[in-house]
């Protein structure tokens, strides 16, 4: 499921140790937000930044493409939204 050719085994943000395992990838397409979860990556240990392979990178493109053309059906996601002006203002 992995494909480790080329993966760093440090965090570029951190310099933790990069593990095996499984996060959520959440993106916003649009007005709507999309959560995939179990998503293979390499993660950080120290801050939690997660590490996508090239394969896993084509997967989630493929995913949101699909959503973004409404061709893949999804559960219900309720999400809250504000800015961060509005917050600290």
């Amino acid at each position: 499921m992995y494909n480790d050719i080329m993966m760093p085994d440090r965090c570029s943000f951190c310099k933790g140790k990069l593990v095996k395992g499984k996060t959520e990838f959440v993106v916003r397409v649009e007005n709507e937000v999309l959560a995939i979860k179990d998503v293979s990556a390499y993660i950080c240990q120290e801050c939690g930044e997660a590490y996508y392979t090239h394969e896993i990178s084509e997967k989630i493109d493929n995913i949101v493409t699909k959503f973004h053309n409404s061709t893949l059906l999804v559960h219900p996601l309720a999400a809250g939204e504000l800015s961060f002006k509005e917050v600290i203002a």
